[in-house]
């Protein structure tokens, strides 16, 4: 049996204010293809289908037409997909009986009280499979949440358990899905939204039991075992959500069976549809620095597609013309250009930057913008207070359950 792993597709994003529509769906031309060059038979897909919980209907019209295309390429296919923390749980189960009709499994959320519907036992053209279809856990899914953070690991633990006790045939092998952090993961944090639930958000990889022959998960960007597990695994998104993730490899998994067992698990690398720069790649450049590399740009002939460009500035440049002077070297360059980034040598921590223009104010975490307005209003030289932090997790999660309630 083979299977196709993927997650984290965010349809509907726009990327500094362009549209990737036509990356998206090169990205879903590509999959239709790759499933019908490796003979899938199931393709399960680990949440954040789109990028917010209200996607502009183009988005969703093309993940409804990939499904009917897959389909007619390959009509023995299984597809299961669940939401992830971006997504909406009510939309995503809004067309669950339609889908259905296509072999297409749906789940929006997880019922503590009815386990059994993320449970799904997929007869497949090269044999029988179970699937947990665990979506993202919001607070109120979960049976309990103590106080600590074994407590929160438990309920989760709890949940996969309670779902592994309604599968009937024990015989078969078992795919876990999942959208969450697992512990060790290494996150990209220009994009990937923190997901915490009562103050942690991580959790150990020995949540998962001992049930599951594979373990498919979503929400980090980054393709990654867990825990040096080759069958516990993030595939990562298919395309870079950031201008931190350019240089992964991104793709998506395919997992095949040889019976119950795991026989191999192998990436499928996407092409790159877009290209991404970031000038320089370190730190910053002075003005006239900035406008050379511009004019030594290699790009793309008209007939392909545009790459992104988005520049880093020394903080201390004095030219009150810059932002002229840089949009003069970028006249006639075929470039979606995605701003500038003034860089502050002595606030940089290795490669991550600390930007002072506003336009960057929306890409920052909001604890990263809680531990700046700390500094600078009450304290430059302490950390910010647990206390204080904890204040914030509350809201926001309180903020992510009304938005997809």
């Amino acid at each position: 049996m083979k299977v196709v792993h993927t997650s984290d597709w965010h349809l509907g994003q726009q990327f500094y204010e362009h549209s990737r529509f036509a990356e998206h769906q090169a990205f879903l031309d590509w999959l239709c293809q790759e499933l019908v060059l490796v003979e899938a038979d199931l393709l399960i897909v680990s949440g954040d289908i789109y990028h917010t919980a209200t996607p502009p209907a183009a988005a969703e019209q093309q993940l409804y037409t990939f499904i009917k295309h897959a389909k007619i390429a390959l009509p023995n296919l299984h597809i299961v997909i669940v939401a992830g923390n971006h997504d909406s749980a009510n939309r995503i189960e809004t067309a669950k009986p339609l889908l259905y009709q296509f072999d297409t499994h749906v789940i929006g959320r997880f019922d503590k009280h009815k386990p059994e519907d993320v449970v799904k036992s997929l007869m497949t053209s090269s044999g029988k499979i179970n699937v947990i279809a665990m979506p993202f856990l919001r607070s109120a899914d979960i049976s309990h949440l103590d106080s600590d953070e074994s407590g929160y690991g438990l309920a989760v633990e709890q949940a996969y358990q309670s779902a592994y006790a309604c599968i009937e045939d024990e015989n078969l092998a078992v795919i876990a899905m999942g959208h969450l952090h697992a512990k060790g993961g290494d996150i990209s944090s220009d994009s990937e939204r923190n997901i915490t639930i009562g103050g942690f958000d991580s959790i150990h990889a020995d949540v998962f039991g001992d049930v599951p022959d594979y373990v498919a998960l979503g929400h980090l960007h980054k393709a990654q075992k867990v825990a040096n597990n080759d069958c516990i695994r993030y595939c990562g998104t298919p395309m870079p959500m950031s201008f931190a993730e350019r240089h992964y490899k991104h793709q998506v998994l395919l997992v095949e069976f040889e019976g119950s067992r795991v026989k191999s698990v192998s990436p499928r690398y996407v092409p790159r549809y877009k290209e991404i720069i970031l000038l320089p790649e370190k730190g910053g450049a002075t003005l006239a620095q900035l406008c050379d590399a511009i004019e030594a740009l290699e790009l793309p002939t008209e007939d392909e597609p545009k790459p992104y460009l988005r520049l880093r500035l020394n903080a201390n440049e004095t030219d009150s013309q810059f932002r002229h002077k840089i949009e003069q070297a970028l006249e006639n360059k075929a470039v979606h250009f995605c701003g500038i980034e003034r860089v502050s040598p002595q606030m940089q921590q290795g490669d991550e930057l600390l930007f002072e223009d506003l336009g960057k104010v929306s890409e920052l975490a909001p604890k990263t913008l809680l531990e700046l307005a700390y500094k600078e209003q009450i304290d430059a030289q302490s950390t910010l207070p647990s206390a204080l932090e904890k204040c914030l997790e509350e809201v926001l999660v309180s903020l992510s359950e009304q938005e997809k309630s």
